[in-house]
């Protein structure tokens, strides 16, 4: 990429501003960065790097050419009084947040199929009893949410055998993965999947999916996997459903209340693990690299690469 110009950027990033300025300034030594605790001009600014900012932030960004999220949802922008109009918003795309969600969803997915899970309580019972060795190839999964994070998740889990089939809003083709497409074919999805893995974005269509009756489409002894959002399950309709048995086991990243209170029946329950949203990472270096193509992909009238679409939420 060509020397920058000398744009001006503000970076809002929930007290992780310092470390976003000093790799930015590197990748675009000409730019003027600028924290949201300095003193700058609103309407002197070009692009936005955005994490959960402030509410009313937008209202002064009166001539800003790019917004940018600096991770993979959008959704804390899209929600942001005061959205300006006609303004490219980005998404970052893998910045080193695909590995990880491989090797998170590994992790989790042979937690289940090589009964960990069962190992667990027979463990804090004093109990040693072997169980049978499955097949991994007798194991379907299920990934719910087919863009670059989910059909990578998808196609590792196959590789390793797994039997992995997807569905996504709109049709995708992967080698080696079963696809399903539309809200048509959600019971059918669900119903031939033992582990359930959500990888979907959070979108007014998202949150609350998964509710009693759609997560009782899952076979008997179906474990879910939710590194997504917390938004996308029904808290109480999961718990009714891994108390009656139907469902075997959750593995939560997320919650819809962040971090979880010290209250909440998920921190107790013996059919739940728990992690605090840490499954993938924002990886500076790779996510720089982004912003800085996509701020040159804009300035030259391109498209620019992670593109929300509006009308979907992402």
């Amino acid at each position: 990429m060509p020397a920058s110009a000398p744009y001006k950027i503000l970076i809002a990033a929930q007290g992780e501003e310092q470390r976003w300025k000093e790799a930015m300034t590197a990748r675009l030594p000409d730019a003027t960065i600028y924290t949201q605790d300095e003193n700058y001009d609103p309407a002197e600014i070009d692009f936005a790097m955005l994490w959960k900012q402030p509410q009313g932030m937008m209202k002064s960004l009166a001539n800003v050419r790019g917004i940018f999220s600096l991770g993979a949802g959008v959704e804390h922008v899209l929600s942001a009084p005061f959205l300006p109009k006609n303004v490219p918003i980005v998404r970052l795309e893998d910045a080193g947040m695909a590995q990880q969600m491989v090797e998170y969803h590994t992790y989790a997915a042979l937690h289940f199929m090589r009964d960990f899970d069962h190992y667990m309580r027979s463990q804090n019972n004093g109990d040693w009893h072997p169980r049978d060795v499955a097949e991994i190839g007798h194991f379907r999964v299920g990934v719910m949410g087919l863009g670059a994070l989910g059909a990578t998740v998808a196609t590792h889990l196959s590789n390793m055998g797994f039997a992995v089939s997807g569905w996504s809003r709109r049709m995708k083709a992967i080698e080696g993965v079963t696809t399903f497409a539309g809200a048509e074919t959600l019971d059918e999805f669900l119903g031939q999947t033992d582990i359930l893995i959500c990888l979907l974005p959070r979108t007014g269509q998202t949150e609350g999916l998964l509710d009693s009756a759609r997560l009782s489409k899952l076979p008997a002894n179906a474990a879910i996997i939710n590194a997504s959002r917390g938004a996308m399950i029904v808290e109480e309709d999961l718990l009714r459903l891994l108390d009656t048995g139907h469902l075997r086991g959750a593995f939560l990243d997320v919650a819809v209340n962040e971090p979880l209170p010290s209250s909440h029946p998920f921190w107790n329950h013996p059919k739940i693990r728990l992690t605090p949203h840490i499954a993938a990472a924002t990886r500076i270096g790779p996510a720089v690299d982004q912003i800085a193509e996509n701020i040159s992909r804009i300035d030259k009238g391109e498209t620019p690469i992670g593109l929300v679409d509006l009308n979907i939420g992402y």
